[in-house]
């Protein structure tokens, strides 16, 4: 029986995929996320051996798990692009157009440059019908609505990659049948593509029909919409690209995290290159949270943030809402790199309260607060930390635009005498800047829960880029 299990990684929306035939027992995992033991799990589900580990090209948005996975299951060989080959550990090379048959099915190697050089992609059929795909598992080459970006590699690469892309794009996808089923590398929320559509899944005549980017009668206007209007890449992404030509360390269980009781924690906060991370909820971190502490909630785009806001070699001090959530916090953050845990406050933020600890306290304003503020005589400055393409879209009357992925290195702009109040689509991303502006000494800093969502379902007005209010 054939086997076809899509993995989705959630907060960093990607996509990783199983494909097994249970008549010989012989699997393959598609790009592997960190915490490998899902994959080890499923092949016993279908009772099936892990033989082949594929990856379409080296990784910038998360931590590559192909080694621990073979490491883990120990009868698998590594298979990476022999174009332009980075990678610097032990695989496997595989040529365009290579085939790897598993019995029922094959994969077919397919050179598909543009979101990198060594882009492969992996044609899927029924070993009868070889010479007729019905799916492709495109990496990070072709989404769902959307394409892979060429300018992460910098401004130097950017030019030949988006030539690359188009012709991939348009020189091989739009030359398969309408009824190929496209698999994507990455769903809706991940910054390796723009505005990717929600399904996991899509085909070819769907894509050639509504896909912006397969639309462009000729290059020059697809480098222009691709390039010119591409969002800002995440600061992380070249770190995770050298961690994951390098070769990512193997990763048999957890890194250990110490229970550190509340003099301790406070000691080891001390300690050069440690932060403290509050994994709480806004509120929770708003009504008392330790001194210089930053707040990214446990909800699953908690692992983009953490790489997005900290350096590989930090060390992290956790606080989370109960004891038994360390291992679950853990795993979001491993995913972009993270491994260096410097302890967690054992009986969370009740044993620092009960040990007569100094509490800070973030203030939480609601839209209704800001509206009425607004009114009247204006108490808080308004910083919109979305991305630039949402403050186009609309933003606060009188707010003033303060990317948040440009905050982590420094808060240049801002007077830290003056009283602020930091706003984004819902609070999460706000909460993240304000605490990171308090921990940097602006004495008079708040966050709006609820953010620029509630304030427009509250029918208040906003303002456009150019002025304009509606």
């Amino acid at each position: 029986m054939f086997v076809l299990e899509p993995l989705l990684t959630d907060g960093i929306a990607q996509l990783s995929y199983l494909v097994a035939d249970t008549s010989n027992g012989h699997a393959a995992v598609i790009d592997p996320r960190t915490d490998v033991e899902v994959y080890e799990t499923l092949a016993r589900k279908h009772g099936v051996s892990i033989t082949h580990i594929f990856e379409t090209h080296i990784h910038a948005d998360f931590v590559s798990g192909s080694r621990s996975l073979a490491d883990r299951v120990g009868t698998a060989k590594i298979y990476v692009s022999d174009v332009r080959a980075d990678y610097q550990f032990s695989a496997e090379p595989i040529r365009d157009g290579q085939e790897f048959d598993f019995g029922a099915f094959r994969l077919t190697a397919r050179h598909t440059p543009g979101h990198t050089p060594e882009h492969m992609s992996f044609e899927l059929c029924e070993s009868k019908h070889s010479a007729m795909p019905w799916a492709v598992f495109t990496g990070d080459s072709l989404f769902v609505g959307s394409a892979g970006r060429p300018d992460l590699l910098g401004e130097a690469e950017t030019e030949g990659l988006a030539k690359d892309l188009y012709k991939s794009l348009y020189d091989y996808y739009l030359k398969l049948e309408d009824y190929v089923t496209v698999y994507p590398g990455h769903g809706a929320g991940s910054a390796c593509g723009a505005d990717i559509g929600d399904r996991m899944s899509s085909t070819i005549g769907y894509e050639r029909r509504t896909n912006q980017f397969l639309r462009f009668p000729d290059f020059e206007a697809f480098r222009r919409f691709v390039v010119d209007d591409a969002p800002p890449a995440p600061w992380h992404y070249p770190m995770l690209k050298k961690v994951n030509a390098a070769g990512p360390e193997i990763m048999d269980r957890l890194p250990s995290v110490p229970a550190l009781p509340p003099s301790e924690f406070r000691k080891v906060s001390r300690e050069s290159g440690v932060t403290i991370l509050d994994t709480r909820s806004m509120l929770a971190f708003g009504g008392g949270h330790v001194p210089g502490a930053i707040n990214i909630g446990a909800r699953p785009e908690m692992s983009a943030w953490v790489g997005q806001m900290f350096d590989l070699d930090q060390r992290l001090l956790l606080v989370v809402d109960d004891d038994s959530d360390v291992e679950a916090v853990q795993r979001l953050i491993v995913r972009t790199g993270h491994s260096r845990f410097a302890g967690y406050l054992a009986g969370g933020m009740k044993a620092w309260e009960v040990s007569g600890l100094p509490l800070q306290k973030l203030e939480q304003v609601s839209v209704e607060e800001v509206h009425q503020d607004q009114s009247t005589a204006s108490h808080f400055s308004l910083i919109d930390v979305r991305s630039p393409s949402e403050w186009e879209s609309g933003h606060l009357p009188g707010a003033e635009h303060h990317f948040i992925g440009d905050m982590r290195d420094r808060i240049t702009g801002l007077d830290k005498s003056k009283s602020y109040a930091t706003y984004c689509a819902s609070g999460y991303r706000a909460s993240i800047a304000s605490s990171l502006m308090q921990s940097r000494g602006f004495k008079q800093v708040a966050n709006i829960p609820g953010s620029y969502g509630a304030w427009t379902a509250a029918g208040y007005e906003v303002e456009h880029e150019k002025g304009s209010k509606s």
